[in-house]
Formats: structure tokens, sequence, C-alpha cells
């Protein structure tokens, strides 16, 4: 739940939240002296005075003081730069008065802090889910403060914030802020995540919902209100921010539920632009019923479930597949007030004609539609990032007219996926290399070791303007230094596979058609070698571990399944040398060692190469014994995983499902890298555009991959 304001009671602040006083900021405007001096106070209650200009703080960087910008919760907000790059960064400060906490209990809280101010993804995946998140956490060895370095993003304003200068949000884009902000609580809450102490927790609950901490970020150059795009950030997690409560407050377990609860009050303040009674200072209660519009009923009733206010939903992932499922509002999606209904009713007549006018159009624009649609298959609708593409590749604007040089892994995913033709008779890479007057040519390299060095990433790190072999590179690798970028344009992953036998006994259900990491990495040590060992129901079957040809496919194995032990690795590779091969040759002889007695084969390979063919069934993958939680990234067309009775050779749209394969413990991305040099023409930056319109979305995933499901504002910059 939210936290609430603490007004520090033990200073005498003459508006009695010195928070957010303006005598601790005036304390060092009207001081001189002041940026000379190491601490300084409030002039009028003692209360600790705002950071002067210039000042620098010293973490694992040094970063300094440009400006105050204002407070946000429990901390103050600064603008500021990194000194050894000049890069900008946003300083959130936090307090500990001395006359509030005394030695002992500022001593654990900064301890604390560094030890959990920070989340990111436990296998080390770089994925945008919109959680403003800290480069480095600091604690003032001498003082009464800690900070929180924030790489800067242009994203600062809070729903409170918005509602102040918008005023209530119309029905459907209270929905999408929903959509955006299930979707990152989905992720929070399922998620393996680490700590910045190198813990390891499954899930975490952000604690600290409300309008202060969901940031807004809007689309630049709309004129539109009721149209205009927009991303939601959330920010200020309880797990650190609950630290700087009053040592009076209890701080109590965040817990998932309590996050859905937020989520839905905050989406009820926003229906009606406001979250407290101007009369009675409170907060509007959504019991209330005259508080709510008729307007849009279905949002009504899942903000009501949300709320608790009727059956709550189990998870954020089941609330927000009933939001997507939700009819669209059969009226104006604005809430109203009772005058507007009044006011409704007397124009019925006028609004019935209108309304059939409406529907011919749309009937019309419907049929227009249909035989005009691009040839290129949609992604399913429920995916939120679909509709704010770029149609087409001949809409994205500004393309170099020159030629291209990049590069890739050579015997890597995007070589596999150049090499498919998912419309026509036409290759992936004879689309992609010829786009209106921009060319790219695709050249292959080879890393002696890609564990050791990337070739190609290399290859991109030289290119300068009088020489340059490769303007980017596709790999399943971020870079980690700060002259690349590195974009995300697509999903990938390994899957694993048994045979798919037609015998009544066969693997896929003697397993339940799941498998755990654990039991995969004894497997591929030499810990197990008969499939008896794995479960006493299994049959008594040699298991023979195969293992791809890939190098980058092998790597995230080695990451993800045998957590990059190097004892684990060096087994690894003892035990799948007579086993490595093409995943291609492996489907072939998959289910005929199977049929004949003769091995119960395992193997992994990359999701394009093993999802469209019958021979072997993926199995679901979960990351502990406990196999209730197992993951199954394929889907049926009715929308349900698949499973171990189904008959894969009887072909039907089976699917890679988006939003659940954000879980598959194996999932991965593909990255396009490219320099952060503005002074080199923008090959990557354009060659990232086309893959990110909906026709490259489209392409990436009738070729093997999963389409994205979210990108950041400056997604291709």
């Amino acid at each position: 739940m939210p936290i609430k304001k603490n007004l520090y009671q033990e200073y005498r602040c003459y508006c009695n939240t010195p928070l957010n006083c303006d005598r601790p900021l005036q304390t060092v405007i009207d001081t001189p002296e002041a940026k000379h001096l190491p601490v300084k106070y409030c002039t009028g209650c003692g209360f600790p005075a705002i950071i002067a200009q210039n000042t620098e703080i010293k973490g694992n960087r040094i970063y300094k003081v440009t400006s105050f910008l204002g407070t946000r919760g429990l901390g103050r907000m600064y603008s500021g730069v990194r000194i050894d790059n000049n890069q900008p960064v946003v300083i959130r400060e936090y307090l500990l008065p001395n006359r509030s906490f005394n030695d002992e209990e500022t001593r654990q809280r900064k301890e604390k802090f560094q030890r959990v101010a920070g989340v990111s993804l436990a296998d080390g995946r770089n994925q945008n889910f919109r959680l403003i998140n800290a480069v480095e956490a600091i604690k003032d060895e001498r003082g009464e403060r800690c900070y929180l370095i924030i790489q800067e993003v242009d994203v600062s304003q809070t729903l409170r914030q918005y509602l102040q200068e918008n005023g209530a949000m119309e029905a459907s884009q209270v929905r999408e802020v929903l959509n955006q902000a299930l979707q990152t609580l989905q992720f929070l809450h399922t998620q393996k995540l680490r700590l910045p102490a190198n813990q390891i927790q499954q899930g975490m609950a952000h604690g600290n919902i409300s309008l202060d901490s969901i940031l807004i970020k809007l689309e630049k150059n709309q004129n539109h209100q009721s149209n205009q795009q927009f991303y939601i950030y959330f920010c200020d997690l309880a797990i650190y921010e609950s630290l700087f409560e009053h040592p009076t407050v209890q701080a109590s377990q965040a817990k998932p539920e309590e996050d859905l609860i937020a989520l839905g009050l905050a989406a009820f303040y926003l229906c009606l632009g406001r979250d407290i009674d101007s009369n009675s200072g409170q907060p509007l209660n959504p019991k209330d019923d005259r508080l709510w519009s008729n307007t849009d009923s279905h949002l009504k009733l899942f903000l009501h479930q949300l709320i608790g206010l009727d059956t709550p939903f189990e998870s954020a992932e089941i609330a927000r597949k009933a939001l997507l499922q939700l009819p669209k509002p059969s009226q104006s999606n604005s809430f109203t007030t009772s005058q507007q209904e009044e006011k409704q009713e007397k124009g019925w007549n006028k609004t019935w004609f209108v309304f059939w006018g409406i529907l011919a159009l749309i009937l019309l624009g419907g049929g227009m539609w249909y035989f005009l649609r691009p040839k290129y298959p949609s992604l399913k609708r429920e995916n939120p990032l679909w509709s704010r593409l770029v149609p087409n590749f001949s809409d994205v604007p500004n393309l170099p007219p020159r030629e291209f040089t990049y590069t890739a892994e050579k015997n890597s995913t995007w070589g596999f996926i150049l090499r498919q033709k998912p419309q026509t008779t036409k290759l992936v890479e004879e689309t992609l290399t010829k786009v209106s007057n921009t060319t790219f040519n695709y050249q292959a390299v080879q890393s002696p070791d890609v564990r050791v060095r990337s070739l190609p990433l290399d290859t991109v790190r030289e290119c300068t303007i009088q020489s340059c072999k490769a303007y980017f590179a596709i790999t399943s690798f971020p870079a980690e230094d700060g002259g690349l970028k590195s974009q995300a344009i697509a999903s990938d992953g390994l899957l694993i596979y048994v045979a798919h036998s037609k015998k009544d006994s066969n693997l896929p259900q003697l397993l339940k058609g799941k498998i755990s990491l654990d039991s995969l990495r004894k497997i591929y040590t030499g810990q197990i070698t008969n499939w008896k060992d794995v479960d006493k129901n299994l049959p008594d079957l040699p298991i023979k571990p195969y293992a791809p040809t890939e190098p980058e496919a092998v790597l995230l194995f080695q990451k993800r399944v045998l957590n990059d032990d190097p004892q684990s690795i060096a087994n690894y590779k003892t035990v799948t040398t007579q086993y490595t091969q093409a995943t291609e040759e492996t489907t072939k002889v998959i289910r005929a060692q199977f049929d004949e007695n003769q091995a119960g084969i395992i193997a992994f390979g990359i999701i394009g190469k093993v999802w469209n063919q019958c021979n072997a069934y993926p199995l679901a993958i979960s990351d502990s014994d406990n196999k209730g939680n197992a993951i199954q990234p394929l889907f049926k067309p009715e929308g349900q995983p698949i499973d171990p009775d189904i008959d894969l050779c009887i072909k039907r749209n089976y699917y890679i499902d988006e939003s659940n394969f954000q879980r598959y413990p194996l999932g991965n991305q593909l990255f396009v890298v490219y320099p952060k040099d503005n002074s080199l023409p923008p090959g990557g930056s354009a060659f990232c555009k086309l893959l990110i319109t909906r026709e490259g979305q489209s392409l990436l995933q009738k070729a093997g991959l999963v389409p994205l499901l979210s990108l950041p504002e400056n997604a291709c910059q």
C-alpha cells in the first residue's frame, strides 16, 4: 500500500511538512557561504537543507548536483551529471534526520539501503519493463543522507501532476494505463530478481503504488489529448523507500495483492481527476457509487474487482488478461457527471442518429480495410505494442540513401532467420537487403570463442568514419560497454525437447510435459544418465543429451541452465562432445531412437528450429523441482498451452504467446548493436527502425522469433 507522508514531528517546521517546505531551499539560496559548508540545515527548524549546486557525491563514481527539481514521496530530486563522462543523471536524496533516527537506526537503514536499492533480472537479461531503476545506491558515511543515482530518462511527470495539468483521463486512457501497469507488475511479481548485494529472490511486490509513484511519459507532437499515446513507469519501490519512514511507523511486508488494490485505486482517481474529497480532506471512497459513471460499465466492474470490492483477481497476469478481454465502451469513453447524463438523455434522438452514422462509417471502413489490408499477417490483437508501431517499411522516415555492411555470429539465430521464407519464395535476407534507397549487406564472422570475445561486437567497435567493416551487429547478447547501444528487436530463446512418439508410453506423457532446470543441469553434467533416475515412473532407458552447433545458443544454455559455473561447463563439454550436431539432424533421428528403445534423446535448440516440427515435443520448463510453475511457451490456437496428448503433426496454428513468454526461464532477446557515435552514418538505427515496424515484427514472427511486448521511447535513436 502507498507509504504515508512522514511529518518529522521532531522538527518544528512552520508548515508542518519539512520535506516539502521551501525554507530548506531558501537556506541555501540566502546563504552565500552555503556551498562551502559540509552540512547545511534549515534556519527555521534545523531540518537538513537542500543540497547546494555543484556539490559532489562520491560512490563508485563521482556525481555533481546541478539543480534542485523538487520532492516526491520520501525523497528529494536533483538533476546532476556523472563527472567522468558528463552523462546526465537524476539524484534522489533520502534523509535520516538525527532528531528522528538514532545512530543505530541510521546505520542499519543505510546498510540495508545499499543492499536492496535496485533490482534486475537474475539471469542477466536486459529487458525494459518500464521500471525506473538505480545505477548506484550511495550512503553518506558521516551524514544523514542516502542517494539513489538514476540514469536520466525523459520521464518526470507523476500521475498526480498529470491530473493537476490535464484533469481526469478518458476511460480508454485509463484502460491503457492499467494495461501497461499490470504488465510491469506481472514482471515484478513473477520474475526471478537480483538485488544489488547479489541476493536472488522470486518476485517482489512494489508496495508503494500511488499517483506519486507512477510516472507518465507523453509522446511528443500530439495535439489531441484523447488520442495521446503515453508510457507508464513505476518508481520508488517500498523495499527501499520504506527505510526512510519515521521509526514509529511499523513497516509491513509488501504483498502482490496489495499492489493490485493500490493500482485499482489509482485508476479510480484517474477517472475522477482527483483523489481527495474537497469537503472532508479524505481520500475519495470507491464504495460511494455516486462517484462512478456508467459510461464504461465494463471498466467499472473491472476496477471493482481490482480494488477488491468484488471477487479479487488472483494475480496481475489474470487481471491483465481480463482487462484485454473487456468489451469496448459502448458510449463515450469519458467519465461524465449526472448533469451530462441528463443532457445525453434529452438529446437521445440526435445521439441515435449519430450512432447509426458512425456504424455505417465503421462498416464501410471495415470493408475497405478487408480488401486493402496489408499482405503480411497481423500479430495477436492483445499485444499492447502493436497499435503504436509504424505500419510498414515504407512509412519509416529519413532512411539514409547508402549502403551499410552489418554482421552477426556465423551459425547464429540471425543467420537462420535470414534463410527463412516466411511468406513467399523470397528469403528474409532478400527482403531486408534493399529497402527504398538503403542497402544492408550481411557478412557473418566467426568468433574463436564467444564466451571470451564476440568478434561481431569487436568489429562494430572498430567502426570509424575512415574505415568501417560493419556498422552494426545482430546478436543474442547486448554490448556491455558505453561505446555501443543495444536495442532489442525480438525475443528468442531455447526449447528443450524430447521424442514425440506415438507409442502408448512416450516421454512427453511420462514427464507430464515438463522438466526442471535442476534435472536439466544434472543430465547435461553427467550426474543423471538414465531416465529412471529423473523419475521412478520413467522407463529404464539411457539418456543421450544432444546439443546444437550454434555458439550463441550453447552460451545461453550454459548461462541459464548451468549458471555459468566453470566446472559444470567443463562437465557439459565432456558429456555432449559426441552428441553435438545440427538441430535439424537431431529432430530427424530423435523419434526413431526412442521407438526402437535405443535411447531417450533430450536436446535443446533455438525456437525457430524446434517449434514448427512434429518429431520432437518442446517441454515446459520450471526453475525449481516444483514443476507446478513450469512455463510452456507453445500455445494452441484456442489460447491454451500445448499438452503431451496433442498430435503436433496435425498442422494447426500453434504459436508462441508473447506475454507468457516473458516468464519463460530460457527466453532471451535478439539485439541490434551499433555505435553511439553520432558522427557515423546511422545504419544500425535505420535497420532497427525497420524491424520494429508492424511489417518488421510480423516478418520476424513468421521466420521464428517472438514479437516484442514493449519498447523504450528512445528505441533505435
